[in-house]
């Protein structure tokens, strides 16, 4: 295992991570069978609880002394998941063949994000493996409770939209005609509000109009995906993210978290901060953030200090004020990375609070959307039944 620790990472982690992008699987060393079965399995997504298990017994058996090949092996007889367990196989062989192991990992770029790859990459160079990925381990824990929080607060409004969409469809399809027919049968003509409606719902009941409809929204919706995936499609985007009230704060924090976390890490375990910047800028999934970190990169190479260099590149109101002032007081002191690591815990804080506020929005705001539509339904419906004794008599 030393020797693996022992060998060093390419200096331009964003080349290698360009590379990855477009990798397509080689066949690992020793391997015939299972060549097949490393190209299907490329693209596999794998659970967090997975990668949660994994980093945890991977760092439990490094601490203990078991070579990293061997560890790799013993954690892929554990694993439940067939094609996760394949996964760790592959890149068992691979590390055992002579790659290092980051550059095993970068062959399954959709299973292994770009920040779990270039945090492995920069604790070979470190020699801090351990370390690092149980610094790895708390991260994607709090990731994975974030979106089981973000997930348990949208399950009621996620309900109140099935019922609503069922009270309705009841309405529509089956108490709305009955009024029809009785209006129809006395020759009156149908409030104006219900005549909308009753519009709406012989749209709806056309299956032929319904299905030109549908193709058109999936081609706009396949076109938008498209564009989302182009560089003024995710700058938009992106910017809409961090611009958007209250949700842009809530994403605002959680990349400045993601940040200071990594390079207190990385720092701490004695990472060049250049290397540490590198995979920030990676592991930040935002245009304008990793835009602000590559200028932050060109300028310490120029010779300025980490808090000179946000302060005079394009972006630099993503981090605020104090932040800039606790960086600089850390570079002073000489302790950068305790004061990354108080700012990831301060940011961290109010990124729970910033959660919290985007749930507690989030439930009025469905509850006021379905109360105006089965509101206006429920008053379309009603007033024929109002009229309905009148429109009998005559």
């Amino acid at each position: 295992m030393n020797t693996l620790l022992a060998q060093s990472p390419d200096r331009d982690v964003k080349s290698e991570e360009r590379t990855s992008s477009s990798f397509s699987p080689r066949p690992a060393p020793g391997r015939g069978r299972e060549v097949v079965w490393s190209e299907r399995l490329y693209q596999v997504r794998a659970r967090s609880a997975d990668l949660i298990l994994f980093t945890t017994q991977l760092s439990i058996m490094l601490d203990s002394g078991v070579i990293l090949s061997d560890a790799l092996d013993a954690i892929a007889e554990q694993a439940g998941e067939p094609r996760f367990k394949a996964i760790i196989l592959d890149i068992s062989e691979r590390v055992k063949g002579g790659d290092t192991f980051s550059k095993a990992l970068s062959c399954y770029p959709f299973t292994f994000n770009t920040m779990f790859i270039s945090m492995v990459k920069a604790s070979e160079a470190s020699g801090r493996m351990v370390e690092m990925l149980t610094v790895l381990t708390g991260y994607l824990s709090f990731e994975a409770d974030t979106r089981k929080q973000i997930r348990s607060a949208l399950t009621y409004p996620f309900i109140m939209v099935l019922m609503a969409i069922a009270a309705t469809g009841t309405l529509m399809f089956f108490v709305l005609p009955r009024f029809m027919r009785i209006y129809a049968a006395r020759g009156a003509s149908l409030p104006k509000l219900t005549q909308v409606l009753v519009g709406v719902s012989n749209v709806l009941g056309n299956f032929e109009l319904m299905t030109g409809i549908i193709t058109t929204i999936l081609v706009v919706v396949g076109a938008l995906w498209y564009w989302a995936k182009t560089p003024r499609g995710r700058r938009f985007l992106d910017g809409v993210k961090i611009h958007t009230p209250v949700i842009g704060t809530m994403f605002v924090n959680m990349v400045v978290t993601r940040s200071m976390r990594i390079m207190a890490t990385m720092v701490n375990t004695g990472v060049r901060l250049l290397d540490a910047i590198r995979v920030v800028e990676g592991a930040v999934d935002n245009y304008y953030f990793q835009r602000l970190w590559t200028q932050v990169d060109e300028k310490i190479q120029d010779g300025y200090q980490l808090s000179e260099s946000i302060l005079i590149v394009e972006g630099s109101e993503l981090i605020s004020p104090g932040i800039i002032q606790m960086l600089r007081a850390g570079e002073k002191s000489g302790r950068l990375g305790e004061v990354c690591d108080k700012v990831s815990i301060f940011y961290q804080k109010q990124l729970e609070t910033s959660i919290r506020n985007v749930m507690t929005l989030i439930e009025p705001l469905m509850i006021a959307i379905l109360g105006a539509i089965i509101g206006t339904i429920a008053i379309a419906l009603l007033l024929p039944v109002f009229r309905v004794s009148s429109v009998i008599a005559h």
